[in-house]
């Protein structure tokens, strides 16, 4: 059971920066979202068969909020390079503990529910990447229209999967403009929720097949994980390898599913108030309506009189903004990075 938990989140600037990511916050419940993660692992697998991906200014932190879990769960990447070298790199080692290891890639900032449907869903996942040593995809059925997400086209059903919902892939889609996505809902197609289940060996053997710009340099890996990362280039496992295999399929989950992608999403995590408020920390909304407020423990925010608002306080930073360019923070920060006053 790996754990992809090396992104910044910057979607949750102020809240979320390199040295505190949004794994660390409780964003999806009370607890950080790497614990809900972890929680949601250990209902599948021992601790000894959770692997948790990151750099290594992410181990320590997740240490404090994780304790218990031993040394050896903590693979550390070298360099951020993208999410297909390193489950390239995880693949190849966990077939050097055993070649018929099957992989199971979450992500630590998802939020899964009821976790009873997330572990039967996994376990046929498991059970048919096993036998038909496919690359599966989780997919789920959208509740509502969505431009922010990837979508998967489903093919013929899968012989093995039985009632087990399972599909070959006929395509995968990126994220849709909101005409092609209502077209996509009308049409039947599933959430793609980038939780991928699949042999290690036969990831590997894909990524020989079609992803030569990782591959080439696997071979570095006998050398020490800091040559291949040093050396492989950025890329990303959807495109790398999912969308150009033909060994892909899909199972449709029958779990509840979010990325917590923005700070939009609290709106969907967390039970809003009679006014459409949601407010995680100290403070207070007054005649307020369709707002969201962020306030860390330190201080408190009041909100009065204000309509679809995102308002967060760090005790560093306090950012507002309108909730519809919740989407946009990235060109927020690129100003501020180049030195603009936004």
């Amino acid at each position: 059971m790996t754990v992809l938990a090396g992104g910044i989140g910057s979607r949750f600037w102020p809240a979320s920066t390199r040295e505190r990511p949004k794994q660390l916050l409780p964003l999806a419940s009370d607890r950080p979202l790497i614990v809900d993660t972890v929680e949601r692992a250990r209902a599948l697998v021992p601790d000894d068969r959770i692997r948790i991906l990151a750099g290594d200014h992410l181990a320590g932190p997740f240490r404090s909020v994780l304790g218990d879990l031993s040394q050896e769960v903590y693979w550390i990447e070298p360099r951020a390079r993208g999410t297909a070298p390193v489950l390239a790199w995880a693949a190849w080692k966990l077939t050097r503990l055993d070649p018929d290891a099957v992989m199971v890639s979450l992500h630590a900032d998802h939020l899964l529910r009821p976790l009873e449907a997330f572990t039967e869903t996994v376990t046929t996942a498991v059970e048919i990447a096993r036998r038909d040593e496919l690359l599966l995809s989780l997919g789920v059925e959208p509740d509502r229209i969505e431009t922010g997400y990837g979508h998967i086209e489903a093919g013929g059903a899968l012989a093995s999967a039985g009632a087990a919902d399972g599909f070959r892939v006929r395509a995968f889609h990126e994220k849709p403009d909101p005409e092609t996505a209502r077209r996509y809902v009308d049409e039947g197609y599933l959430w793609n929720t980038g939780i991928f289940v699949w042999k290690a060996s036969v990831l590997l053997e894909e990524i020989h097949a079609h992803a030569p710009e990782v591959a080439e340099y696997l071979p570095l890996l006998e050398e020490g994980d800091q040559a291949f990362f040093d050396a492989v280039p950025v890329s990303v496992i959807d495109r790398a390898v999912m969308e150009r295999s033909e060994r892909v399929g899909v199972v449709r989950a029958t779990f509840a599913w979010d990325d917590v992608g923005s700070w939009e999403a609290l709106a969907r995590t967390r039970e809003p108030d009679a006014n459409g408020n949601v407010m995680l920390g100290p403070g207070a909304l007054v005649d307020s309506e369709e707002t969201i407020v962020f306030s860390e423990d330190d201080g408190s925010v009041v909100v009065f009189g204000a309509r679809n608002l995102i308002v967060v306080r760090t005790r560093d930073t306090t950012m507002v903004m309108p909730r519809e360019r919740a989407a946009d923070l990235k060109s927020l920060l690129t100003k501020l990075e180049g030195g603009q006053t936004p």
